[in-house]
Formats: structure tokens, sequence, C-alpha cells
């Protein structure tokens, strides 16, 4: 029942997204995400069943009382079932768009193997240069992230 919820999700213009996430979300949220390196510098993305744009930078909400660094481990392993383990905090940032307060981790996987979830079918590296498609605040971050960063952390 959830799929074909999300795939309908998905097909909905995305000033429709953000008026619902406006009305059914607190006043304020906050969100982790990761962003994971291979040893040739490409990026690792999860392919989601729901998001309009398709590929994205793994990531998820805060639950009540959780810590940031707990949550991006926690979101990580829900949508792959695999680990990861925090290298350092790479970025805290309020988003233009709406009342959200993203906080970024670099993260190296330690463990698992993927199995996709009801929101993660896929999950790929990409070279930094050749993106997919995908929000251009996402891709930003990881610009931003290869230029201010070393890998090797």
């Amino acid at each position: 029942m959830i799929k074909p919820l999300l795939r309908l999700w998905r097909l909905l213009p995305m000033w429709l997204h953000v008026l619902v996430t406006r009305f059914t979300q607190p006043k304020f949220n906050a969100g982790v995400s990761s962003l994971i390196f291979d040893e040739l510098g490409r990026v690792l993305l999860f392919k989601d069943t729901y998001r309009k744009y398709e590929w994205g930078i793994p990531g998820g909400a805060l639950e009540y009382r959780e810590q940031p660094i707990d949550a991006v481990v926690r979101e990580f392993h829900e949508e792959t079932g695999m680990q990861i383990e925090v290298v350092r905090l790479l970025r805290v940032a309020s988003a233009r768009e709406f009342p959200h307060l993203g906080i970024t981790y670099l993260c190296k996987i330690t463990g698992g193997e993927f199995k996709p979830s009801h929101e993660i079918s896929e999950m790929k590296y990409f070279a930094v240069d050749y993106l997919p498609i995908m929000l251009f605040a996402e891709k930003d971050l990881i610009r931003w992230a290869v230029k201010e960063t070393t890998i090797d952390d």
C-alpha cells in the first residue's frame, strides 16, 4: 500500500510538495544527511521511491530528542540495512526554501549489504562532475564539500 502512495507523491508538482510539507510539518524541522565518497572521489547517492527528483543525498529527519549524529546513522541503516560511521561534521545550514535546518556529516560505510527498502530502491556512486538530475541545493552541497574538505579525512 505504501509503495503506490509514494509513487503517486513523486508525480505531484514540486510546489505541492512544498505546500504539503509546510502544512504537515512543525514550524521548523531538522534533518540529517551523510556525504560518503569512495576512493575515486565519487559521491554516494540514493534513488528514492517517492521524491520528485529520484536521486539524492542519503538522509532523513531527526526524531524527537534524538541526537543528530545518532539520527544520521539510524536513517542510513533503516534505508539500506548498512552501517556507517561518522567521520566529522561538515555543515549546519538553514534552508532558503522552507523552515528547515540541515546537518550534514562526512561518513564512511563500515558494514552490511544493501537491501532496498520502501524508501530507497538503489544506491550508486556518481562522479561529482556527472551528477544525475537532483535538487540543486544537494548538488551545491556536494560541490561545496569537495572544495572545502579532503576526502581522506
